[in-house]
C-alpha cells in the first residue's frame, strides 16, 4: 500500500460508476440543501450588500454592548515567526509577510481558510494584532474567489474579532477611536454580507458558525443593523442547537475535534453574548462538556474518531473547566444518542468503542467508514489507535484516512463499509443496527451489526461484540455472515511508539510506553461447527502491515498494523487484548 494507492484502486471511475455514485449522495440531501446547492453555482456572488448610498461606512462607531460576566479558554495560538512574515498552519510554514499577503492563492484551501480566520490574532501583542487587521480590511476587499470572503472564514473572523478586540483588548480598543470606528465598519460590513449568505446548502457546523457570527456581532453593538444580525443569529441558533447537540450532550457529526469547536463556540457566546443568547445556549453547556470528557484519554487527548486531530482547538480539560463540568471519572460510559460507549479506570485504562452512524445523511463530510472500530489506551499511553486525518484536501491520504482498512475494524472483501468520495462526499453508508450496551460493575458489554457490506454479493453483515473488565482486558468477537464465501479481514493499528515482538502462534506482545500487553486471537466456538468449516471460519493468516498514524494536519508517522484474515461464508474470530504488568523476573496479568 502506498498511502491510499489500494483504496483508490478499488474504486470504480467509469462515468456510469460516478453517477450512480453521485445519485447515492444527493439522495440524502434535504429539499433546502438541494436549493440553496442551485442557487450558490448558479446566481451571482452576492457581496456585501450597500445599505447606505454610495457604499458608505455606516458612520462611527455605536456604543459596545458588555460583554457578560463568564470568562472562556482562548485559543492557544503559538506563531512565534508570525511578524518576521511566516505562519504555519496544519504544520506546514509558508513565508506570506507581515501583515500577510491576504491575497494568496497558491496555499491549499484549509490553509488559506486559517490564514482568514485570524485566530493567530490572539497570539501577537495588541498593536500588530490592530495593524494586521486593519492591513486586511484595506487589502482584502470582497469579490468572488476571495477565499476570506467565503462563510465559513468570515464567521470564524468576526467571532475571534469580536472576543478579542471587544473582549481581551477591549479597553485598549475604545482608547483607540479611529481602530474602534474602522473595526465597526469592519464588522458591519461583514455581518450583513453574512446575513445574505448563510450556509443553508451545507448545514452543519458551517451553519452553526454562521449564526454564532451573527449573534456575537449583534451582541457586541448597541445599533438597529446589529440588533438585526443579533435576531437572526438567536433564530438560526435556535433551531440548529437543538438538532445538532443530541440528547447525550454529544455532536450529531461525531467528531471529538468538532465537539471541542461547539463547545468554545457556546463558551463564546456566553461569554460575549447578550442576556438572551446566554439563556438560549446555556442548557447545552453541561451537556456538551461531558460528552467531551467522556471522549478524551488518560493523556488529555480527544479520541481521534472520524475527522478529528489534535492542536486545532483548546484543550479539552481546559473547555470542559471552563464550563463548570467535571473530568470523567472511573467507570463505563454511554453516549447511546451519539453513539459512544466505553469506559476508564482509575489506573489509566481507557477504551471507546464506536457504533455510531457517519453523521447526519444531510452532512456526513466528516464521517470516515469506521463502522465498529475502537481505541484503547492503557496505563495512560495510547495503544491501538484510529488513524486520525492528516489533511482536507482530495488526495489518496484523504481517501486513506477515511477508508475502512484504516480502522480497526473488520474491512469484507477489500470494500470499505461506507462509499467515502472526494473530500467530504458519501454514497452509499452503512448504519450500525441491534446495539445493545450492558453496563457491569466490572466493566460493559456492547454488541451491534451493521449493513454496510450487503450491496455486496452474498449480502454479508459484519457482527461484533466488545466485553471490556476493569484491569485493561478486552475481548472483541467477531462475526461475518454471508450467502457465499467472503474474506474478511480485522485489523488493529498500534501508537507508532509500540513494539510488537513474540509473535508464537495466535499470540504476540505489544510493547507501549510505561508497560506491555498481550494480543491473542482465534477461531470463536470453533467446537460447535461442523469438523469441515472450523479450519475456514476462523481467523487464517495474520500479519502485519503498513499503517499511517495522521493526530494532527500535515503530520503522517508509519506505525505497525496487525492484520488478520479469514475466507468463508461464516467467518469467525476473536481478538483478547491484556494489559500485563512487569514484576522481578515474571511477567503477570494485571488483573
Amino acid at each position: 500500500m502506498s498511502r491510499g494507492s489500494e483504496v483508490m484502486r478499488r474504486r470504480g471511475d467509469g462515468w456510469l460508476a460516478r453517477a450512480a455514485r453521485f445519485l447515492r449522495t444527493v439522495r440524502h440531501l434535504r429539499a433546502r440543501q438541494i436549493a440553496y446547492q442551485v442557487l450558490h453555482y448558479c446566481r451571482p456572488w452576492r457581496g456585501p450588500a450597500a445599505r447606505r448610498a454610495g457604499g458608505t461606512a455606516p458612520g462611527p462607531a455605536p456604543a459596545p454592548r458588555r460583554p457578560g460576566p463568564a470568562d472562556f479558554p482562548a485559543p492557544q495560538v503559538d506563531q512565534p515567526a508570525a511578524l518576521s512574515g511566516v505562519l504555519t498552519f496544519q504544520n506546514r510554514p509558508a513565508t506570506v509577510g507581515f501583515p500577510p499577503d491576504w491575497n494568496r492563492t497558491d496555499l491549499p484551501r484549509p490553509w488559506l481558510y486559517q490564514l482568514h480566520d485570524h485566530e493567530f490574532l490572539w497570539g501577537l501583542p495588541f498593536e500588530r494584532a490592530r495593524d494586521a487587521t486593519a492591513h486586511w480590511m484595506a487589502h482584502h476587499a470582497p469579490g468572488p474567489g476571495r477565499t476570506g470572503w467565503e462563510s465559513y472564514p468570515t464567521s470564524r473572523r468576526l467571532a475571534n474579532w469580536c472576543a478579542l478586540f471587544l473582549g481581551r483588548h477591549r479597553a485598549r480598543t475604545l482608547a483607540d477611536p479611529a481602530f474602534r470606528d474602522a473595526l465597526w465598519a469592519g464588522v458591519h460590513r461583514q455581518a450583513e454580507h453574512l446575513a445574505r449568505n448563510l450556509e443553508w446548502r451545507l448545514l452543519g457546523n458551517h451553519l452553526l458558525e454562521n449564526a454564532a457570527a451573527l449573534a456575537l456581532a449583534g451582541s457586541s453593538f448597541a445599533h438597529p443593523d446589529a440588533d438585526r444580525w443579533l435576531a437572526t443569529g438567536r433564530r438560526v441558533l435556535a433551531r440548529e442547537l437543538p438538532e445538532q447537540l443530541l440528547a447525550d450532550g454529544g455532536h450529531v457529526e461525531r467528531s471529538p475535534m468538532y465537539q471541542c469547536r461547539v463547545l468554545y463556540v457556546l463558551l463564546l457566546l456566553r461569554a460575549m453574548g447578550t442576556p438572551a443568547v446566554r439563556d438560549l445556549v446555556g442548557p447545552y453547556l453541561a451537556p456538551a462538556a461531558e460528552a467531551l470528557a467522556a471522549l478524551t484519554h488518560p493523556d488529555g487527548g480527544i479520541a481521534l474518531l472520524n475527522d478529528s486531530a489534535f492542536g486545532v482547538h483548546p484543550a479539552p480539560g481546559a473547555l470542559v473547566r471552563a464550563a463548570g463540568a467535571s473530568p470523567a471519572g472511573a467507570g463505563p460510559f454511554a453516549l447511546a444518542e451519539t453513539g459512544y460507549y466505553g469506559a476508564r479506570t482509575a489506573a489509566g485504562d481507557y477504551v471507546v468503542c464506536d457504533a455510531a452512524p457517519l453523521g447526519p445523511d444531510y452532512q456526513p463530510g466528516h464521517g470516515h467508514a469506521d463502522l465498529l472500530s475502537f481505541e484503547l489506551s492503557l496505563r495512560g499511553a495510547r495503544v491501538v489507535v484510529d488513524s486520525g486525518v492528516s489533511t482536507y484536501e482530495a488526495g489518496p491520504m484523504r481517501d486513506w484516512c477515511r477508508s475502512t482498512r484504516a480502522h480497526n475494524t473488520v474491512e469484507v472483501e477489500g470494500r470499505d463499509s461506507a462509499e467515502t468520495w472526494a473530500a467530504f462526499r458519501v454514497g452509499r453508508r452503512g448504519r450500525p443496527r441491534g446495539v445493545a450496551w450492558t453496563a457491569r460493575r466490572d466493566g460493559f458489554e456492547l454488541s451491534a451489526r451493521h449493513d454496510g457490506y450487503r450491496h455486496l454479493p452474498g449480502r454479508p453483515v459484519h457482527a461484533r461484540t466488545f466485553r471490556w473488565r476493569g484491569g485493561g482486558s478486552l475481548e472483541i468477537v467477531d462475526r461475518v455472515d454471508a450467502r457465499r464465501p467472503v474474506r474478511a479481514v480485522a485489523r488493529l493499528h498500534f501508537h507508532p511508539d509500540c513494539r510488537l515482538s513474540d509473535r508464537a502462534g495466535e499470540t504476540c506482545t505489544v510493547s507501549f510506553p510505561g508497560g506491555r500487553a498481550r494480543v491473542s486471537w482465534s477461531g470463536w466456538e470453533t467446537s460447535m461447527m461442523p469438523a469441515t468449516t472450523r479450519a475456514s471460519s476462523r481467523w487464517e493468516t495474520a500479519a502485519e502491515e503498513e499503517s499511517w498514524y495522521c493526530p494532527a494536519f500535515g503530520v503522517e508517522r508509519p506505525n505497525p498494523c496487525l492484520a488478520l484474515s479469514g475466507a468463508a461464508a461464516a467467518v469467525r474470530g476473536s481478538i483478547r487484548i491484556r494489559s500485563l504488568v512487569s514484576l522481578p523476573g515474571r511477567a503477570t496479568d494485571a488483573r
